[in-house]
């Protein structure tokens, strides 16, 4: 029975991260002519539509909205919003493959954030693979170019953003089901993407050429051939999102999480396929140190949890 469970939350998060895959292919396909709270409206419209159907013939029903931590869904709204926000309006300057690469440092931030806020103890191992882990960060900067690429600290910071709201969700995980985080989560996408089309939706803030015009472009009218990627950017987040959710809150989070990293792959795949690029020699280094280093934090968690269970 446990094996059978283990093999399910295993199947889930990669099934889930392959399907996330879709959704960061189609918001950089969408990047060059929508604002990002557009797409985001979009997409969350999409993917609450599936979280209310699947919430509709659950056991439960609706009565699993109703929460008692209001305030915490806030905050893991508003942390969640701005991961996705830095991550996506990276993604639309930088290769897909690289982009990702970069937000796969979040294992190690996990790391960081857990001696600074929850006062673990890390061995010299664990030191180890972080500064790894920084040396591949530093890698995909760029330094060396003669600047450090502005769109990769945008991804690393939403990386910080997006552990943040991890450990928050596996705070809010013993209340709240995986239904309820994600219902609130896109209502938080549609409130916050409606202000910003009232606020920025007719172009006054645009600036083309720069990091930020992916978010402050007017509004258009989709054609109708980028309805078929709309719908899958809000179904791949519906999808994926629970699916991963239900994965982490079923099965050891350290036997889940190396399965995440199947995204790095189709994100190399997309590249080529989609965009016609491929990592060169100095992303393939950067690649291997940050993947290489979130692996390895990863399995010592495991090894490390496994000892304490056994003391």
């Amino acid at each position: 029975m446990a094996r059978s469970l283990a093999l399910t939350g295993i199947l889930l998060a990669a099934g889930g991260s392959l399907i996330f895959s879709v959704n960061d292919v189609s918001i950089k396909f969408l990047s060059g002519g929508y604002a990002l709270h557009q797409v985001i409206l979009i997409r969350a419209f999409v993917a609450m539509a599936f979280i209310l159907a699947v919430i509709r013939f659950s056991p439960r029903g609706f009565s699993q909205i109703a929460t008692s931590r209001p305030l915490t869904h806030l905050a893991r709204v508003a942390i969640v919003m701005a991961s996705n926000v830095t991550f996506f309006v990276g993604l639309a300057a930088m290769p897909l493959a690289d982009a990702v690469a970069v937000a796969y440092v979040s294992p190690i931030v996990i790391t960081l954030l857990s001696i600074v806020f929850l006062g673990e103890k890390v061995g010299p191992r664990r030191w180890a693979a972080v500064i790894v882990g920084m040396i591949g960060v530093l890698v995909m900067l760029r330094p060396g170019a003669g600047v450090i690429q502005p769109a990769a600290i945008l991804v690393l910071v939403s990386a910080v953003l997006y552990a943040s709201g991890n450990l928050l969700a596996r705070h809010m995980g013993g209340t709240e089901s995986a239904m309820t985080l994600s219902f609130y989560v896109q209502s938080g996408f549609i409130v916050v993407s409606i202000a910003m089309g009232v606020w920025a939706g007719d172009g006054n803030m645009a600036r083309e050429g720069s990091l930020w015009s992916f978010l402050f472009r007017p509004w258009i009218w989709p054609p109708p051939q980028d309805w078929p990627v709309f719908l899958a950017t809000g179904l791949s987040v519906g999808i994926g999102g629970l699916m991963v959710t239900q994965a982490y809150r079923t099965v050891e989070a350290g036997l889940i999480a190396p399965f995440e990293y199947v995204g790095m792959p189709m994100a190399i795949l997309w590249g080529l396929v989609i965009f016609g690029t491929f990592p060169d020699a100095t992303s393939w280094v950067g690649i291997a140190l940050i993947c290489g280093s979130g692996l390895y934090v990863i399995w010592r968690e495991t090894v490390r949890k496994r000892v304490g269970d056994a003391a």
